[in-house]
């Protein structure tokens, strides 16, 4: 059973409660509370794409008080508004790491409230702290379904990971860099790009060029396939027009 408890309140329209579903599934939260759902939403909700497994083992209680009954932690998300908050308020970059500490012993249950109003402040009273995402002050709220999306994305991120390079590949030999090559300067003496008078200089450049592209021995390979097509539908072409075809 997931530690972290995704709190819906009053949520009136499914696609959001199905968008909701959906974003827990990407990140790998399965529990999902819904505090007096509109019945008509949550019904039409569970044929969500891809969340019909988080969607058909949500919970409905009558009270935010039940639905974070277990929870050591009760977070509230807010996008402030006019009203004067009685709690501390944290950034999401903030907020999401606590979380994701605390998540790691004991359960907590993150409350989002209805489309329209939000949370109420008597459903913050339940809780410990708030969390905001940073928005522009002149559009501040946000969607539900990428609300949860965002705060979820937050509590699960791992900066260190941002910074593990991509698995190397192979990088091509000399003997393949020179096939290229050989074969790319064929190719440009067969159509007259290179000229006499320069043709040393130029097979140069071309190495040099052919070099400075780093290719790893799989694009290597695949530039070899090409230019020896391209080579062979030139070789096709000349010897058409030489007999007269």
């Amino acid at each position: 059973m997931s530690a972290l408890k995704i709190v819906l309140i009053s949520p009136r329209n499914p696609l959001n409660i199905g968008a909701a579903a959906r974003a827990m599934s990407n990140f790998g939260f399965s529990e999902l509370r819904l505090v007096n759902p509109y019945a008509v939403a949550f019904r039409e909700a569970r044929s969500a794409v891809k969340a019909h497994a988080v969607l058909e083992h949500a919970r409905e209680y009558p009270t935010v008080a039940e639905a974070v009954a277990d929870c050591t932690l009760v977070v509230g998300t807010t996008a402030i508004g006019p009203r004067v908050l009685e709690h501390p308020l944290r950034r999401l970059e903030f907020g999401g790491k606590l979380i994701a500490r605390k998540i790691a012993t004991s359960p907590v249950a993150l409350l989002f409230g209805s489309e329209k109003f939000g949370l109420s402040n008597e459903d913050m009273s339940y809780c410990h702290w708030l969390m905001r995402i940073p928005a522009r002050e002149e559009h501040g709220s946000m969607n539900l379904g990428q609300a949860v999306a965002v705060c979820l994305y937050e509590i699960i991120r791992n900066p260190a990971a941002a910074k593990i390079a991509p698995e190397a590949k192979r990088p091509a030999d000399a003997a393949h860099l020179e096939h290229v090559t050989e074969f790319l300067e064929t190719i440009l003496d067969r159509s007259g790009y290179v000229h006499a008078r320069v043709e040393g200089s130029t097979r140069m450049k071309i190495r040099r060029l052919v070099r400075r592209l780093q290719l790893n021995a799989h694009d290597a390979e695949v530039w070899l396939g090409m230019l020896r097509q391209i080579l062979w539908k030139l070789e096709h072409t000349s010897d058409s027009g030489s007999r007269g075809e």
